[in-house]
């Protein structure tokens, strides 16, 4: 795991390989959330709250972000808490808390607004390839791929209040995304579906509920919190407070 100004709480392999995607040669993408020193949060300039490196390819988000992104069901941050076992490379006693509420951070329309959001991305990029080119071709199958396993993640979800990050059958996700790169047009029923799927009933509530989030963070920053040491005053500071009073001026 790269550098980075604070502890590692929970950490693991995410895209292709996760969902069952990758090839020889493919890139292995790891995601991860730390926590700063808390002191760090309160002075003038807060802390980075992302780090992001490539070669290796790793994407790291503070406590506070990666809450805040869950809670909106990020597609891509939120797939750091589903991982199957065997993909998370470091998880502390507060990393694993955060799984074991990961129930908490989701709710029908951010999964809706989110999943589908992304997923029209995709089909929108894949309007604009030029497929002729075989380079631009294998970047279209990409897309399509990413299309097809956001929708399907969406309605499982929906359904069943699970995300299942590793997929059943990758090689057929991959068929239908060669199919789509090829065709862009045919993926526009199968984000129709998905809508309809997403506005009828479902097992998720109509609003994440943020409370655990709130005390899994407060335990953050505790477990994080070093008070300073005393030090001796600066030449020339004063050495009593006044209360904030003003002593007399003459």
């Amino acid at each position: 795991m790269t550098d980075t100004p604070g502890t590692v709480l929970l950490s693991g392999i995410v895209g292709s390989t996760a969902y069952g995607f990758a090839h020889a040669g493919s890139d292995v993408d790891r995601l991860g959330l730390f926590a700063v020193p808390t002191e760090e949060l309160h002075g003038l300039h807060r802390p980075a709250e992302s780090h992001v490196t490539t070669g290796p390819d790793v994407t790291l988000h503070e406590a506070a972000k990666w809450c805040r992104l869950a809670l909106s069901c990020n597609p891509t941050a939120s797939e750091l808490v589903w991982l199957p076992e065997d993909l998370y490379e470091s998880a502390t006693p507060l990393g694993q808390e955060l799984v074991g509420i990961r129930s908490s951070f989701l709710s029908a329309p951010a999964v809706r607004r989110a999943y589908l959001g992304y997923a029209d991305q995709q089909f929108r990029k894949l309007l604009t390839r030029d497929t002729t080119d075989p380079a631009t071709r294998r970047r279209a199958a990409k897309h399509a791929r990413h299309l097809v396993r956001l929708v399907e993640q969406a309605v499982r979800l929906h359904r069943t209040g699970r995300n299942l990050i590793r997929l059943p059958d990758p090689e057929r996700v991959r068929e239908l995304g060669e199919r789509i790169a090829d065709r862009p047009a045919t993926a526009e029923q199968l984000l129709a579906e998905a809508a309809d799927r997403l506005a009828g009933p479902g097992v998720l509530p109509g609003a994440p509920d943020p409370r655990p989030a709130e005390a899994w963070l407060r335990r953050v920053r505790a477990a994080h919190y070093a008070p300073p040491r005393d030090a001796p005053p600066a030449p020339g500071a004063p050495t009593q407070s006044t209360g904030g009073a003003l002593g007399p001026t003459g």
